[in-house]
């Protein structure tokens, strides 16, 4: 695969001849011998042995001279790399052999290939087995300069000093069919899911599942069905030449045979972006900023909020910004996140340090729920998962407790999960030692004969409850007030799920999460799961009716 050529440029000591039998040496040393003969006192003489070049001759020097001086005297020159044995610094007493190695050096610039990587793509739009190439891999090109060190003409060693790469490798990409032949469930409303960087949605059933034929690659930060599953909000990665774009916000409308994305001309979305609940023919949005920054962990929160109304033809109507950039408290470089009651009222906010409401005509934080910000010790904060309850008043949220032994507050790992029934109302423990990632959900509401509005909680119970930052978990549901507490997947003994939020059907009867890369139904009552997606690449869903 390749070719190799090289180009040479040589650099070689300068070394002049061994001038040991020029005439003026001898008659020097003739008559330096015929001095001695004279009475004077003169000091004490040693003959020196000088191999070099392929020659050996014998020279006279003062004794205590050093080897430099000696190769002085005999017109020896050295090079920059030569070897000189005894070393230079060496002072001559005694008779001794003076070994001179001649050490060459030069450049030899080669031409590598780079063999191109091969990856493959699982895709539950191909049948499983199938493969398709989606792109031919080419090899690139390096070229490598190496020092090149010979020894009287015999080279002794090759050391790479510098490489340039002048055509980067492609890679082949190879797509393999994942479309395992799952059993199709029904399905109320609408159920999206990303699987790698495409988008799926579902409607009726699991088997009328379609692609998003969507431009860019989806991140995943974003991942939201408008209220009545007509539009999809999402965010694709920033251009990779320009460090200051972390994503881009965007909607589709769904139902469009061939859909024209909406640029909503917001950037950077880290942690929260989300549709209001529907008034009117226009959609409403919420959003919070950040910026991009070279630093772990690669961005600094702006703790903003900002509305914006828009029509499904792309129009933007109006962008109110309520909330104005802040640090955001303790931790706040992390960001905060929001949440909307289900008549899109009220918004909730949750950052390291607390929970509280969105007051959106002043407008201001209230907080109700201060907390110990949890010292996680990395370059990243714990912010507490918070949910609405149906009656539109009380607030679910993951409580940072206090400490188990003799830690300090902020190393505290206690996490319960707890409601707060109104503004500013008492914390009520729902479910001690839960774990920080309890995420709890709030199931659709239904009205019971008296009247009453009824719904259920779910949430997950961490594995290892005082070490819920590492741990896995089970998914739990109950009673609003925390009764009547039902473990349903996985079953113990399983692998646990990974942390994340849960999502229920509009009928309130099964719950949708990702177990093992792939996207779940789970039936709320008994348990019972079935797997719909089988290319382990799901990172995130929605559910709407």
């Amino acid at each position: 695969m390749g070719h190799y050529t090289s180009r040479l440029r040589a650099r070689q000591s300068t070394t002049a001849p061994f001038r040991h039998l020029r005439p003026t040496l001898l008659l020097a040393l003739a008559l330096l011998a015929s001095s001695c003969a004279g009475p004077q006192a003169t000091a004490a003489r040693i003959e020196i042995q000088v191999e070099v070049d392929g020659r050996s001759a014998a020279f006279p020097v003062a004794s205590g001279s050093t080897v430099q001086q000696a190769l002085g005297s005999a017109g020896v020159e050295l090079g920059e790399l030569d070897r000189v044995s005894p070393p230079v610094f060496t002072v001559l007493t005694q008779p001794a052999t003076i070994r001179i190695t001649r050490v060459h050096e030069r450049f030899e610039v080669q031409s590598d290939t780079l063999p191109f990587e091969r990856q493959t793509i699982r895709n539950e739009a191909l049948p499983e087995g199938e493969t398709r190439l989606l792109q031919p891999g080419v090899n690139g090109e390096q070229e490598t300069t190496l020092r090149i060190l010979e020894e009287e003409g015999v080279e002794i060693s090759r050391t790479p000093v510098k490489k340039t790469v002048l055509k980067a490798p492609i890679p082949e990409i190879l797509m393999v069919g994942a479309q395992a032949a799952f059993r199709p469930v029904p399905l109320d409303g609408t159920l999206a899911y990303l699987s790698g960087t495409t988008g799926w949605v579902m409607s009726g059933d699991s088997g009328s599942r379609r692609p998003l034929l969507l431009e860019g690659k989806l991140d995943g930060r974003v991942f939201k069905l408008s209220p009545d599953s007509q539009l999809l909000l999402y965010t694709l990665e920033g251009p990779e030449d320009e460090a200051s774009i972390i994503n881009t916000l965007w909607a589709v409308v769904l139902n469009d045979p061939e859909p024209t994305p909406i640029d909503l001309g917001v950037q950077n979305i880290v942690h929260f972006a989300d549709f209001a609940p529907r008034r009117g023919d226009a959609y409403r949005i919420a959003y919070s900023t950040a910026e991009a920054s070279p630093g772990s962990p690669g961005w600094q929160a702006n703790n903003d909020l900002v509305i914006l109304s828009f029509v499904s033809s792309g129009r933007i109507l109006e962008r109110e910004r309520v909330l104005d950039a802040s640090s955001g408290g303790e931790y706040g470089w992390w960001g905060t996140s929001f949440a909307w009651s289900a008549d899109g009222t009220r918004l909730a906010y949750a950052r390291p340090d607390g929970i509280g409401m969105v007051d959106l005509d002043s407008p201001a934080l209230e907080p109700t729920v201060d907390m110990t910000p949890y010292q996680s010790l990395g370059d990243w904060a714990w912010v507490p998962g918070v949910a609405w309850g149906q009656d539109g008043r009380t607030l679910y949220f993951v409580d940072h407790g206090p400490p188990a032994g003799l830690e300090s507050p902020a190393a505290s790992p206690v996490f319960d999960l707890a409601a707060q029934p109104g503004r500013g109302g008492p914390i009520l423990k729902l479910a001690g030692r839960s774990g920080m990632f309890a995420y709890p959900a709030v199931s659709p509401a239904r009205q019971l004969s008296s009247g009453e509005i009824a719904y259920r909680l779910a949430y997950l119970q961490a594995l290892a409850p005082l070490e819920s930052q590492t741990s896995t978990y089970q998914l739990i549901v109950m009673d609003r007030d925390g009764s009547n507490q039902t473990v349903l997947f996985p079953a113990t003994g399983e692998v646990g799920l990974a942390p994340q939020p849960v999502l229920w059907s509009p009928d309130a009867t099964r719950l949708a999460l990702i177990y093992r890369g792939d996207l779940w139904i789970v039936d709320a009552t008994t348990g019972v799961g079935q797997r719909l997606t089988g290319d382990g690449q799901t990172v995130a869903l929605d559910w709407k009716p």
